[in-house]
């Protein structure tokens, strides 16, 4: 490798594994330092270390909160959208014939985590296992970036992409003798991000492959989700097709995503977004007004009202980038108070549009995004998708927040952690502004 070049996985994994940790320990002590070491970390790497090094994390002992007692843990298993699919990834990383062949002779163990970094699930090789266990790797146990370091349960819920940490990779020096192979899970109804799936293993059983391995399962776990919810759609449908037939006017069934199974009287939406505490009885929709909601097995029955929606002049909305890893964008102002986790994408347009108060065209948004002002078709199909849950407070022609709403951003306390996940060039000069 030569000076300033860049480390990769296809070079280290073929390099003897002692002489590929010790050249990352010398990157590490060289950066840790402060000085710029001759071959440079992995992109991923370098900003997940420089992200420690802002947040305080001690490079020589991680500090770990308190373990899960059982009660919770199980509370959080019951509840964990990852629950259903927790059959695909054990056959597909331990129990099935190639993960039990793999787990067994490469050492592996599987490690699922909640969106949180607390884990939830932990299974693999008995020996890898009692390792673990003197390790802190431990079902209960925190294993956010921010509380352990680089790691490959806590980095890919930051990044948004799966990502291999390998020994001294891992910003922590007592996590140096582990190989961790981590990818983020996102629920395909929403994008919303809930948890990850991490193989790991001494650090003598790193191969790249591996990457690929545990992202096609990652994907292949999210497909499985999204089978789940079109039948869960169609069973709604089943229940509700009859009662909008004996219905006049307008009505839609949607499930408690808003997904919608059934409609009557008005176009077919792609999603409603719903009120986090929505009940029976009047409530109200940004993209239908005033309705009327009755529960529905699997879902609810919408009737919307003459009503005029809920007047703008008092709203206020306020797009929270402060905690890096989950952007929410809350709307309060009366009958329009809600709340809602936005996708990475969305977090981004908003954040693009917040800060450009008189409005950006398609053009201007694709530049950017993608550095490329004729990607228009991908950014009119995101925006559309974003006034499916803003409704009339958001305008276009350009595309601007309603001048009647009040709009605040929350940034986080260091520019660098904006929107961690973003490549977009209009994210990445915020992130660094010239002096």
């Amino acid at each position: 490798m030569n000076n300033d070049s860049t480390i990769d996985l296809a070079r280290l994994s073929a390099m003897d594994t002692a002489l590929a940790s010790r050249l990352l320990k010398g990157v590490r002590e060289a950066t840790l330092s402060g000085r710029r070491p001759q071959v440079l970390p992995r992109t991923v790497i370098g900003e997940s270390w420089g992200r420690m090094l802002r947040d305080g994390v001690d490079p020589e002992q991680d500090f770990r909160s308190g373990i899960l007692s059982v009660d919770e843990v199980e509370e959080r298993r019951q509840s964990s959208p990852l629950l259903p699919v927790l059959p695909v990834l054990r056959e597909a990383l331990v129990e099935g014939a190639a993960g039990a062949a793999v787990a067994e002779a490469a050492q592996h163990i599987m490690v699922i985590s909640d969106a949180d970094g607390r884990i939830l699930w932990r299974e693999g090789h008995p020996a890898v296992l009692r390792k673990g266990d003197r390790h802190g790797y431990l079902v209960g146990a925190h294993w956010a970036e921010s509380v352990v370091g680089t790691n490959g349960v806590g980095t890919p819920l930051v990044t948004r992409r799966p990502i291999q940490v390998f020994s001294a990779e891992h910003f922590v020096r007592s996590h140096h003798q582990w190989t961790c192979t981590g990818a983020p899970l996102t629920d395909p109804r929403d994008g919303r991000l809930i948890g990850a799936v991490t193989v790991s293993g001494p650090l003598e059983t790193m191969h790249p492959a591996t990457l690929s391995w545990v992202t096609s399962v990652a994907r292949l776990a999210e497909a499985r989700l999204r089978e789940q919810h079109m039948g869960g759609l169609e069973r709604l449908r089943a229940v509700a097709a009859p009662l909008l037939a004996r219905m006049g006017g307008r009505a839609l069934a949607v499930d408690r995503h808003g997904w919608p199974a059934a409609v009557t009287g008005m176009p077919l939406p792609e999603r409603v977004a719903l009120p986090r505490s929505l009940a029976e009885g009047a409530c109200w929709i940004p993209s239908l007004g005033t309705c009327r909601a009755t529960p529905l097995p699997g879902g609810w029955l919408l009737i919307p009202a003459e009503d005029v929606p809920e007047p703008l002049a008092t709203t206020r909305i306020t797009l929270d980038l402060g905690r890096p890893r989950r952007p929410v964008l809350q709307v309060t102002g009366g009958a329009a108070s809600w709340c809602h986790e936005l996708s990475p994408r969305h977090a981004e347009l908003l954040y693009l549009l917040a800060r450009h108060p008189h409005g950006r065209t398609a053009a201007d948004l694709a530049d950017d995004l993608f550095g490329d002002p004729r990607r228009t078709v991908t950014v009119r199909a995101e925006m559309s998708r974003v006034r499916r849950y803003l409704g009339t407070l958001l305008a276009h022609r350009p595309y601007r927040f309603a001048e009647e709403a009040e709009v605040d951003v929350v940034l986080p306390g260091d520019p660098l952690d904006l929107l961690p996940h973003s490549a977009a060039p209009a994210v990445v000069r915020a992130r660094s502004p010239l002096p």
